[in-house]
């Protein structure tokens, strides 16, 4: 490593390969060969480098010094100057030590550069041995030293390290201990780990500064370590080097102390004298002639015992006089020169070492900021004391939350050695009779060597503001003045002495007073509210002339509170002698009247205190007394050789009113003449002056007065001020530019003109957008019309959009720095608020009196039984108060509106998608960018606008989603606050996390607002979140909503804010039981909503202005008392909400122990002037401590999560019944993302199931399993089932919703399990069938001896026909002539199985239920009985029972021509029912093993007829026998097709004629084969060959279709996603085809449309769009099964001919290793003969690759004959699902699962009604409601045919009964435009379908009539 050298090598690292390989002498010549030509490093300054110095002969006993060039004669610049100082046992010298590898001089010290450094690291490096050498005091250094190397032997290290500190700073000068880096030495093998921490008890040791090594010092890592650390403390220093200058002013500064001490000394004890008798005494004399004999001046006198006065860089009056004499030769301008940088140096050296204890070094230059201080960091310590180097921090941090006591902070002292204090001197004088006044002489003389004091608060005040940058200062003043404390006006600047005018930080700063006036005889209060930079006050000015006992700070504390130290003085706790950066600060504090009658002014006064000398502040000095009221003087006395008597003189001579206070005077009161008054302060108490003094400023300022702004302190030349910098005028230009727009207009109309976006139109639009969710009549045209009207009102804020002012405010946001952009917002508030205020106060003052008013009446008509007239009365100030209020809206005009503006602007851009801005607009699309870096640099954003009562949904989307753009996806904790309004919330916030929430009482937060709060890293391991987001509110029972609202907005507010936090805090101010019942209900209620939407948000309920919060059991009998109010506004809340809970635990985890927290008053004493109440802020950080350990147990929110609750509570608000309007988008999106991954495992589960049900299958056809254990199967499974579980857990566990996740793990680990036992029983089941099929065969089964007598009869016949084999023709002849006779021969006495009829058994069965074969004609004819199921209107086939209806019913049934939509729903049911019996039942039949019989078609019918009977029996109609036949020829035609299937498949298995006549071809090539002479091993490999042909074809094709239903599964779009993704496919491939049929299908049966889908897809997929890809996979599944046969192959001959067997051995082998993929059996009686099987192994070779070249041409088609097919096996896999229907529209629930208890149905796209057939009752026109529409009206419908009187309110539909229980339909704004362009684009197949009509209240709306096809299947991907 290497501070900013150039060098291309690092201390430490290697120095080259040159520098590596040279001999000594070559290094020599190389040393001076490159420093000739070489830079110099930053080390040094240029020009230094060549400084030299003659060596000056030893004098005093000191050492010889001298400077010894390297062993060449030229001069040499070393890159690094190292200086070894401590004991000289601490390093052993010799050749092998690398840091000094030279002989020790014992007569001089020695720089020498060394070898053994450079090389290793290759750098030139002097090294100085002064080890041992105290009397050493002076160095000619030819250069800078760079380090100062303590060597501290262990075991000696603490004691030498504090004696060779002490002699460094003695030696070399303070400023050489920033050049000191510590190196302690060991012994090889000695451990030294406990040095460090006994070192760092010192104050003063740095651990960066630290090193350890052995003595020898030949370690090269330890070397190459300490250099390093070498090099970064040079790089750190500033300068990097200690050079010759520096130890010269050091010296002169011990010789300037040296004299200081010594007239200190002397001052101190005379003051003594002087305190004892009253005389000067020859002390002083002594003194004035010393001071007068001097040539160089000296630092200031101490005052005595005025710690206002204990500057020591800032020369006294006595001295300022000395300045005047010459010097000898009579120059005094080098003199006065001299001393003037004396001065300045030794004041910022002084200033250097006060920042350097403090730690702010480097805060100097990298300042203080407000994101410093907005994070979450460790908690403040409250009792404690602290290090000196952590006290700034304390500081600022109880400042921030409000404690005043922040200034007090005790202080742990350090260990004496590590405090720079010098040892307490011993005194041995000898015993005489003068001995004790002679030592008590000596130790007054030697008080200067007492040790170090601690910093003085004030200091640590003004070090911090110097430290910080100007929007903390800003923040800083603000709190201090909050505090009740001073604030500083003149600051002289650090470095320059200048005084600067901190005028920016007094900006945010509002005070309020009351003025009390007197008007005929009574007294007038006006109240006053203002920013105090523009108040126009008097000003009261304090100087002191000189020094005296009397503390002047204290003086003016009981003029403005005598109960608060408003400015700090010598008596405050912490307060000390040394002081250094407050002299010459003017202090500025203000007096606010609270309009009674004792006040001490009745005016706001300004109160102004320049501190330390006056005389010494000139500048300060005149500027103040020129813009003072009046001029309080405080003198020691008054004579004129005094120094102050020509200022005092002026100060008479001018018009400013003067009071002098006089120390030695005790004359009293006096006024010397008008305006001048002079106090004697001898003798008098300070009550006694104080009482005089407020009677004469009274009095002054009774009468005409000069008056005091503090804005025109920007005017005084000579002065800086801060708001003059150019970045600060930069932004208030662009603020005064916005704001000058505005400016001269009156302010209740400026919103109105410049931000029309939010008013009228934009609380319109909410009214109508609320409306939304209460239609009634035509829902879906009215909604239409108020949709059309919003896009309206968005289209008119559009036009509107474009004022000067957003056009002004936008550019400057956009255009300027950050810096910049900080001021501009800063500047423009403030401007915004100077509008205001007059406005604003007078507004309040009379919505002030008209409450009184009203509060008066309400008071008497409780009182009086009888008052209309003053109800009358009462009504009419109630009215007044409304209209106050509306005009306090109007008037409060602040930046949170111009957001709001920028807010209401892009959600009218973007719901119109205007893409571009137009001409003249800014680039709305920019505004949520803009606005979320605002929030990120800690602004706070509105949530809801308070004016409206509503949430700009979109816009606050947006502005999120730029906040995650930024950021990231961040986790946060959301804290919100709920209470009363002016209860303190924003207060305590602000308090507690530094905020920035409104809260004075003119700008109360409206709405909500939420700001981030970093978590610091410091803690940030403790917590899973990265911020906290908090949610500041309006209050409940807002006064000025009195009118126009109700306890409706109250419960949405308190829902919101609830629903939102991770912990809500919840608010009680006072003690009154009625205010507290009414928050308590809001509350309860809305924590009762979120138990029921299974949000589960904590409460801390915070009870703030609680009188006696000591007392522990009035808080227990406080808490007792909140539980059971708590518990009965539980038990009220649920009757209202409908749910079951005894008390508030019931409802929330809530503890009433610790949840429960007491606030003391805020203010301690009366406002304004009464200080924040420390045990406020006590509470404060208790309560942000509790949040925080609470916040640790919780794993937050991510930002996109908070953004899309805030959309659900919102929408869910907007409706009556929030509890059923509820609808969790985070909870959805995270529900199917789990579903997909539920798929993935159920598939994975099938996939391997099937896989062993193959292989299961082929043993038992192979003969070799006849019963299969269920065990067995199990434990096949169980290696993937464990795999799956293994990842459900980890998906669980680890998934970044976890927390949302674990709601469903338990249930979803069910369903898997489930799943996995359903599928082993369905195997085992479906391969217990197969063994049974196979028994049965067996039974009737002579298929194995039908083959070996053909074989045996074809090898007899080939053996007489030998002699022919040549001929083709004749073989065949011959062949063919006795094959019939075979046959007959075998199947003789065998009857055959016959094809079936089945229509003619239907109509058989149909005539046996009495139907007419006519009938039975008409209807197969007309085929009309297919489509039966999805029949739109079912009126055809009912007839009227009339004895059933009564006459009124009779009379309805002539004017009605149609079923009522409930009736046709009842027959819809009866036929799925029907049908799905039917087929179950038909479906248990053993067709596959036994045949078919018609019993089986006779036993569905017998059923049909006894449901359809059982049905019209309970209707109040009949069904025609027409109904009766077409349903039973649907349901035979629906049976049929497998009835078909499983006859063919009995009849292949056990027709012998069939089987037999399937062999002719294979035996006639076996006859052949004979004929020419084959041997019975080719003959054997053909007949094995061909067995296996069928067989590996039939594997491979199952296996095939087994991959590609998983390739399809897993990686084709349509089908690797959940249900919802599946259901949205097949709407698009609907759509696409706009099949109408399709549709219905749909709509009636969605399952059966899904299934065909899939089917139609998967063909699509497998023979088009990824034909090669399915042929390659086909393939590989031959290629594997030519690779296993052919193993199987090579395996059973070698076994084979190992063991010597036979042909029956070879083929037991080969069909065992086959028997888990293969099917064949051969006899091997006719091949007996066989015993080459080397020979057989080359036929079946061949007969092989035949095969495997044969199956390469099968087609794809070739699946379809097999048992495993790819759309099976998807339909199996993905419609095991849920398929119920919503009860109103039948769309089809799209949940996963199938039985997904206890989560509620849901889809996202409902339909309109029509869709489904409904329509209004008793008439013909289709409804075209949306159910998600009809939900949030304020309609009502008829849920049951059989109760047509029974009325619900479609809001309650939960409570229709069991079909609507269970679903979740919440309202929808947005119209899924799908079903809507379906209803438009088949209006009149619908109409036809359904026989009603689109019209009346169904017609459809003109909107929709503009909705494409393509728009439609957008819409779906939206969803």
């Amino acid at each position: 490593m290497e501070a900013d050298n150039h060098d291309n090598t690092a201390a430490g690292g290697g120095g080259g390969s040159e520098a590596e390989c040279l001999t000594p002498n070559d290094k020599e010549d190389e040393m001076e060969e490159s420093e000739a030509n070489a830079e110099c490093g930053p080390v040094n300054e240029a020009g230094e480098a060549h400084h030299s110095e003659k060596n000056n002969e030893s004098t005093s006993g000191e050492s010889e010094i001298k400077s010894v060039p390297p062993a060449t004669n030229r001069q040499v610049m070393p890159k690094l100057t190292l200086v070894l100082i401590g004991d000289t046992n601490s390093m052993e010298i010799g050749s092998k030590n690398i840091l000094y590898d030279h002989d020790h001089d014992e007569q001089a010290v020695v720089e020498q550069f060394s070898f053994k450094l450079y090389d290793l690291c290759g750098r030139h490096i002097s090294v100085i041995n002064i080890l041992g050498r105290e009397n050493i005091c002076k160095l000619p250094l030819n250069q800078e030293i760079h380090a100062f190397v303590l060597l501290v032997p262990y075991g000696l290290h603490k004691s030498q390290y504090s004696s060779g500190v002490q002699w460094l700073e003695k030696a070399f000068g303070r400023g050489s201990l920033a050049y000191l880096l510590t190196v302690v030495t060991h012994k090889p093998n000695e451990k030294c780990e406990s040095a460090l921490t006994e070192l760092k008890a010192n104050s003063a040791f740095d651990e960066k500064r630290y090193h350890t090594c052995t003595r020898s010092m030949t370690d090269e890592k330890e070397i190459v370590a300490l250099l390093e650390k070498i090099d970064v403390m040079v790089s750190e220093n500033d300068p990097h080097g200690y050079s010759e200058l520096l130890c010269k002013e050091m010296k002169e500064q011990k010789e300037h102390l040296d004299q200081k001490s010594h007239k200190e000394e002397w001052m101190d004890f005379s003051v003594f004298q002087q305190d004892q008798t009253g005389d000067p005494g020859p002390a002083v004399e002594e003194l004035e002639e010393s001071a007068a004999d001097t040539e160089v001046k000296c630092d200031p006198v101490t005052e005595p015992g005025d710690v206002e006065h204990s500057e020591t860089s800032v020369p006294s009056a006595a001295e300022e006089k000395s300045t005047l004499h010459m010097d000898m030769s009579g120059n005094k301008q080098p003199v006065e020169r001299a001393e003037e940088i004396n001065r300045k140096t030794q004041y910022q050296r002084e200033t250097e070492m006060l920042l350097g204890r403090l730690h702010l070094q480097d805060k100097h230059k990298h300042k203080f900021s407000p994101a410093d201080f907005l994070k979450v960091g460790p908690p403040v310590k409250q009792d404690q004391d602290t290090c000196e180097k952590d006290l700034a921090d304390t500081f600022l941090q109880r400042l921030m939350m409000l404690d005043y006591r922040g200034r007090y902070i005790p202080v742990r002292q350090d260990s004496a050695a590590g405090s720079y204090s010098t040892p307490v001197p011993v005194f041995n004088t000898p015993e005489t009779d003068d001995s004790d006044l002679y030592a008590l002489l000596s130790t007054c003389v030697d008080s200067h060597q007492s040790k170090q004091t601690h910093v003085h608060p004030m200091d640590v005040q003004m070090a911090v503001f110097h430290c910080s940058d100007s929007f903390f200062k800003q923040n800083m003043i603000t709190k201090l003045s909050q505090c009740q404390y001073a604030l500083p006006m003149l600051v002289p600047d650090l470095v320059t002495k200048d005084i600067d005018c901190p005028l920016w930080t007094f900006r945010q700063i509002r005070k309020t007073w009351k003025i009390t006036q007197i008007r005929d005889n009574s007294n007038i209060v006006t109240m006053k509210n203002m920013p105090i930079c523009k108040a126009e006050t008097a000003m009261v000015l304090f100087l002191r002339l000189g020094s005296l006992s009397l503390s002047k700070s204290q003086l003016m504390n009981t003029l403005i509170n005598e109960r608060h130290n408003t400015f700090f003085h010598r008596n405050c706790p912490g307060s000390t002698k040394s002081r250094y950066l407050m002299d010459g600060v003017a202090e500025i504090a203000w007096y606010c009247p609270a309009g009674k009658l004792n006040d001490t002014f009745s005016d706001c006064v300004a109160f102004c205190n320049l501190h330390g000398d006056a005389l010494l502040f000139k500048k300060q000095r005149d500027i103040l007394i020129e813009k003072s009221s009046v001029c309080v003087v405080l003198v020691p006395t008054i004579e004129k050789s005094q120094s102050s008597a020509g200022v005092i003189s002026d100060l008479f001579k001018s018009q400013k009113p003067l009071i002098i206070l006089i120390a030695d005077d005790d004359r009293g009161t006096s006024q010397l003449k008008e305006g001048k008054y002079k106090i004697g302060l001898k003798d008098s108490s300070q009550s006694s002056i104080s009482d005089e003094l407020k009677g004469i400023i009274r009095n002054i300022l009774s009468g005409p007065h000069a008056s005091f702004q503090l804005e025109t302190m920007a005017e005084v030349s000579g002065i800086r001020v801060d708001e003059n910098d150019e970045v600060c005028q930069k932004g208030k230009s662009a603020a005064m530019k916005t704001v000058d727009l505005v400016s001269g207009m009156d302010v209740s109309k400026i919103k109105d003109t410049f931000l029309p976006c939010q008013g009228q139109l934009w609380h319109k639009w909410c009214i109508i957008n609320k409306e939304l969710h209460h239609l009634k009549g035509h829902i879906e045209k009215e909604k239409c019309e108020k949709q059309q009207k919003l896009m309206e009102i968005r289209q008119d804020q559009c036009s509107a959009s474009c004022s000067q002012l957003m056009k002004s405010f936008i550019e400057s946001l956009s255009s300027l720095s950050s810096t910049e952009k900080e001021y501009f917002l800063k500047w423009t508030q403030i401007l915004i608020d100077a509008l205001s205020t007059d406005d604003l106060c007078l507004i309040l003052q009379k919505y002030d009196e008209k409450w009184s008013e009203v509060l008066a009446l309400k008071k008497k008509h409780a009182e009086e039984e009888e008052a209309s007239n003053k109800s009358d009365q009462l009504q009419c100030k109630q009215r007044e108060l409304d209209q106050i209020s509306t005009k306090l809206q109007a008037a409060t005009f602040g930046l949170e509106h111009i957001f709001r503006e920028m807010g209401q602007i892009y959600e009218a851009h973007a719901s119109l998608e205007n893409k571009q801005p137009k001409l003249g607009q800014t680039d709305w699309s920019r505004y949520p960018a803009l606005a979320a870096e605002l929030m990120i640099s800690g602004q706070p954003m509105e949530l809801m606008d308070g004016d409206a009562g509503h949430v700009p949904v979109t816009w606050i989307s947006s502005l999120l989603k730029e906040v995650i753009q930024k950021l990231g996806d961040k986790k946060v904790f959301v804290l919100s606050v709920l209470g009363v309004q002016s209860s303190g919330k924003s207060t305590m916030l602000n308090a507690m996390f530094g905020l920035q929430f409104a809260v004075s009482a003119g700008r109360c937060t409206k709405g909500a607002f939420m700001q981030l709060v970093r978590v610091s890293e410091e803690i940030k391991k403790d917590f899973k979140f990265d911020y906290i987001l908090v949610v500041d509110t309006e209050g409940l029972r807002a006064l000025e909503l009195a009118g126009n609202t109700t306890l409706h907005r109250d419960n949405e507010l308190a829902t919101f804010v609830i629903g939102l936090g991770n912990m809500t805090l919840i608010n009680i101010f006072g003690e009154n039981p009625a205010e507290m019942q009414d928050v308590l209900q809001i509350v309860v209620q809305a924590f009762m909503r979120m138990k029921r939407v299974k949000l589960s948000p904590s409460c801390v309920f915070v009870h703030q202005n609680v009188t006696d919060v000591a007392a522990a059991e009035k808080n227990m009998d406080g808490k007792r008392r909140l539980q059971e109010k708590l518990d009965k506004m539980v038990r009220l809340a649920a009757k209202e909400e409908g749910c079951d809970a005894q008390c508030f635990s019931d409802v929330i985890a809530f503890d009433v122990q610790n949840d429960v927290k007491y606030f003391v008053q805020l203010w301690e004493g009366s406002p304004p002037m009464a200080p924040p109440n420390p045990g406020y802020s006590e509470s404060i950080q208790e309560l942000k401590n509790f949040i925080l350990s609470k916040a640790s147990q919780s794993p937050g929110i991510t930002l996109s999560q908070f953004e899309s609750k805030i959309q659900d509570l919102w929408n869910a608000l907007m409706n009556e019944h929030f509890v059923f309007s509820f609808k969790n988008t985070l909870e959805i999106a995270v529900y199917r993302k789990l579903e997909v991954q539920y798929g993935n495992w159920t598939w994975a589960l099938r996939s391997s199931m099937l896989t062993i049900e193959n292989q299961l299958y082929t043993r038992i056809e192979n003969g070799k399993l006849d019963k299969v254990e269920l065990s067995y199967i199990f434990q096949e499974m169980n290696k993937t089932y464990g795999e799956i579980k293994k990842e459900m857990a980890t998906y669980f566990d680890e998934d970044n919703n976890k927390e949302i996740l674990v709601q469903w793990r338990g249930q979803f680990e069910i369903k898997i399990k489930e799943l996995h036992d359903e599928l082993v029983r369905g195997v085992k089941r479906k391969l217990d069938e197969v063994i049974q099929q196979s028994s049965a065969c067996e039974k009737l089964d002579k298929k194995t001896e039908f083959e070996n007598k053909l074989l045996q009869k074809s090898k007899e016949l080939a053996h007489q026909l030998k002699d022919k084999a040549e001929d083709e023709e004749e073989l065949e002849k011959q062949f063919n002539s006795v094959w019939n006779s075979w046959v007959t021969e075998l199947i003789a006495g065998v009857k055959p199985i016959e094809d079936i009829d089945c229509e003619e058994d239907q109509t058989a069965i149909l005539q046996e239920l009495g139907v007419e074969w006519s009938l039975i004609n008409e209807s197969r004819s007309s085929g009309s009985y297919k489509n039966i199921s999805e029949v739109g209107d079912y009126k055809h086939y009912v007839t009227h029972t009339k004895s059933l209806y009564k006459l009124t019913e009779l009379v309805k049934e002539k004017v009605r021509p149609y079923l009522r939509h409930e009736e046709q729903q009842l027959i819809r049911s009866l036929i799925d029912e029907v049908e799905k019996q039917s087929l179950d039942t038909i479906k248990s039949k053993p067709v596959v093993t036994r045949g078919y019989r018609s019993a089986y078609l006779q036993e569905v019918a017998n059923n049909v007829k006894e449901k359809v009977s059982e049905f019209e029996s309970k209707r109040k109609y009949t069904l025609k026998k027409t109904f009766l036949v077409d349903l039973l020829l649907y349901i035979f035609d629906r049976a049929g097709g497998w009835l078909s299937e499983s006859h063919k498949k009995f009849q292949m298995n056990n027709d012998s004629r069939s089987y037999i006549e399937s062999k002719k071809i294979q035996h006639y090539d076996i006859f052949k084969s004979f004929c020419k002479g084959s041997s019975s091993a080719v003959v054997l490999g053909k007949l094995i060959c061909e067995k296996l042909k069928s067989s590996a074809v039939e594997v491979v094709c199952n296996k095939t279709a087994i991959d590609l239903a998983g390739k399809m599964r897993c990686s084709f779009p349509t089908f690797n996603g959940n249900r919802l993704d599946l259901e949205k496919n097949v709407l698009k491939s609907l759509a696409e085809k706009e099949d109408f049929d399709g549709f219905i299908t749909y709509i009636r049966h969605p399952r059966r449309q899904v299934e065909t889908f899939i089917k139609e897809t998967a063909q699509n997929y497998i023979f088009k769009e990824n034909k090669d890809e399915a042929l390659s996979i086909l393939q590989k599944n031959i290629d594997h099964i030519k690779k296993l046969v052919s193993q199987a192959l090579l395996a059973a001959t070698e076994k084979t001919k190992t063991k010597c067997g036979g042909i029956d051995m070879w083929m037991e082998e080969f069909s065992s290793l086959l028997k888990d993929e293969l099917t064949f059996a051969v006899c091997c009686q006719n091949f007996s003969d066989i015993n080459n099987f080397d020979f057989l192994k080359e036929e079946m070779e061949k007969g092989l690759a035949s095969i495997t070249e044969e199956m390469s041409r099968i087609s794809l088609d070739k699946m379809k004959e097999f048992r495993m097919k790819p759309d099976e096996i998807l339909i199996e896999q993905l419609c095991k699902c849920c398929w119920v229907t919503c009860p109103f529209c039948a769309a089809v629930c799209t949940n996963t699962m199938d039985n997904h208890s206890p989560d509620d149905h849901s889809v996202p796209f409902h339909q309109p009604a029509a869709v489904n057939g409904v329509h209004v009752i008793n008439s013909v026109e289709l409804c075209i409601d949306f159910c998600t529409t009809s939900v949030a009206s304020d309609r009502s419908f008829y849920p049951d045919s059989k109760h047509p009187e029974k009325l619900i309110r479609y809001k309650q539909y939960r409570t229709a009964g069991p079909r609507y229980a269970n679903w979740r339909i919440t309202h929808d704004e947005s119209k899924l435009k799908y079903w809507i362009w379906f209803v438009c684009r088949f209006q009149k197949q619908l109409e036809d379908h359904y026989n009603l009509r689109f019209q009346g209240r169904g017609e459809i709306p003109t909107q929709w009539k503009t909705v494409s096809k393509d728009d439609a299947i957008k819409s779906l991907d939206e969803m």
